[in-house]
């Protein structure tokens, strides 16, 4: 199974005022992001990490690595460079991108970190997966918030709106739906 993810922020203790996720600390917030993703995850799912894995973060990035299920796959940017540099962590990736087009049963899909405003396929019906935004709808970037909303293909995969766990496809479209209706 492919399942999406964004924005985690392991480590970074400011993302919990930001975001307002509603863990005491950094620890409570990583040990409950680990084992969110461990009871979502099976060892032969695919998961898409859409940017933003760790930040700020005190320990190494293979710490959270090693502990998390799946066959893992990173969407790379802006918080991500720390990352990039440590080799160790970087063996636990079967593929790193700034983009990426996969396939999901029969759903095309183009993953970027980034929202774009249009993308390869949009007008065939493919999906784009995107985080960055996080899930605030009433920020500076409520304009492009606002104008992912009206993206009928475009699923926000911040980790805030998608329970703090990996999405299937399927549930994306669920939690954007529910996320972003009082919105409309």
């Amino acid at each position: 199974m492919n399942l999406y993810i964004s924005d985690l922020h392991f480590g970074h203790k400011n993302v919990i005022v930001y975001d307002h996720r509603s863990f005491v600390d950094v620890d409570e917030m990583d040990h409950v992001l680990i084992e969110l993703w461990n009871a979502r995850v099976c060892n032969d799912d695919h998961v898409y990490i859409v940017g933003d894995l760790c930040y700020k973060n005190d320990h190494p990035e293979q710490w959270y690595l090693r502990q998390l299920k799946g066959h893992k796959h990173l969407v790379i940017v802006n918080h991500d460079s720390r990352l990039l540099k440590n080799e160790e962590a970087m063996a636990y990736f079967e593929s790193v991108e700034p983009l990426m087009r996969i396939t999901d049963g029969d759903e095309g899909i183009v993953l970027c970190h980034y929202p774009l405003a249009c993308w390869n396929g949009e007008e065939h019906g493919s999906w784009h997966i995107y985080g960055h935004i996080h899930g605030k709808g009433r920020t500076e970037r409520y304009d492009v918030a606002a104008y992912m909303r009206g993206k009928e293909r475009a699923l926000n995969a911040g980790c805030m709106i998608n329970n703090y766990a990996p999405a299937s496809l399927k549930e994306l479209i669920a939690n954007n739906e529910k996320y972003w209706k009082p919105f409309n």
